[in-house]
């Protein structure tokens, strides 16, 4: 099984990697639209950076349950 076939039958069984997924990707849009302006205020570079500290986390705690699913196959 690979990553993409793991990652869409954890969406679909893992509630807790569902929320964790649908989270990074608002972070993901978040981060779009901050990076569309020509210039950011200090809060907004602010934001940004907690945005992808966040977004980061969620994707090691995704990549970790998916690798826990990986062991248990």
């Amino acid at each position: 099984m690979d990553e993409n076939e793991i990652r869409e039958r954890l969406l679909l069984e893992n509630g807790e990697f569902k929320r964790i997924h649908d989270e990074h990707r608002r972070y993901e849009e978040l981060l779009s639209s901050l990076r569309s302006k020509s210039r950011l205020s200090d809060e907004e570079k602010i934001e940004e950076s907690e945005l992808k500290k966040r977004k980061l986390a969620l994707k090691d705690r995704m990549y970790k349950i998916m690798a826990d699913f990986r062991k248990s196959l």
